[in-house]
């Protein structure tokens, strides 16, 4: 069974794999007799896929078509290429030519996630023993499609986050004149609404000591995509896309039903 249905992976490989360098199928530089064939970029970006949806290690996803070594390995090469960047910034495009980006309606949070292998960043993590880990602020649409975000370590609190992950606001392109953006109770202090104020946002803030149920404002959308980042955050883009498009689009390819 596939990780993810083929209506979303198949047109988002075929973007990916225009971005791709073109590669001899055996390194033409080693010794005759002493290569191995390159592993198929397709095999690699499935199990990046499985790693995005099952939140697994490399190794738990390596089998006798993929080692682990390759996976990390083309990763790397793909993120030294640009690869996930442009990627990610064709699918935002697309959502805003095609469906809009809901952008007058801007949702930020920060979620800690584990760090096992450290990184320039890592801290250690207040809800994980002192183990290392990032703090990952995020940025959304009024519809869950992510605009950008920051990483720092596990220790750092949200709101000193906000000015730089509002900062990639400026890559979504022409910006609506009011922008309210939606922040929990971390957000909460003068200092915070004069940043948004200084930079001609409104907020809406949950308030320190009062129970607000997170489906009373727009900030639900945040917290749904955080579970994604750059690739991933692709995925998210090209799934709203192909389901909000189904009723208003026509393509080849398009599914039978609503997906």
């Amino acid at each position: 069974m596939p990780v993810l249905p083929s209506w979303l992976t198949d047109p988002l490989w075929d973007q990916f794999a225009a971005l791709l360098r073109k590669h001899p199928t055996i390194d033409p530089t080693r010794p005759l007799g002493c290569h191995r064939r390159r592993i198929s970029d397709r095999i690699v970006f499935d199990k990046l896929l499985q790693l995005l949806r099952f939140g697994c290690s490399y190794q738990a996803i390596s089998d006798t078509a993929c080692s682990a070594t390759t996976v990390r390995n083309r990763r790397d090469e793909w993120i030294g290429l640009g690869v996930f960047a442009r990627i990610k910034r064709i699918a935002l495009e697309s959502c805003d030519r095609i469906v809009g980006l809901v952008l007058d309606q801007v949702a930020v949070d920060g979620a800690i996630t584990k760090a096992p292998g450290g990184g320039e960043v890592a801290g250690r993590s207040p809800v994980d023993r002192g183990k290392q880990g990032l703090k990952r602020s995020g940025m959304t649409d009024g519809y869950g499609i992510p605009l950008g975000g920051v990483l720092a370590g596990a220790n750092r609190h949200d709101s000193p986050l906000l000015a730089p992950t509002l900062d990639r606001l400026a890559d979504s392109g022409p910006l609506p004149d009011d922008i309210t953006v939606h922040l929990d109770a971390g957000y909460d202090s003068d200092k915070t609404r004069t940043e948004l104020t200084t930079r001609g946002l409104h907020d809406r803030i949950a308030h320190k000591g009062e129970k607000a149920p997170i489906q009373a404002s727009q900030r639900w959308h945040v917290e749904r995509t955080h579970a994604f980042f750059d690739l991933a955050d692709t995925v998210i883009a090209v799934r709203s896309l192909i389901r909000r498009a189904w009723t208003t689009h026509r393509w080849d390819d398009r599914p039978n039903r609503c997906p």
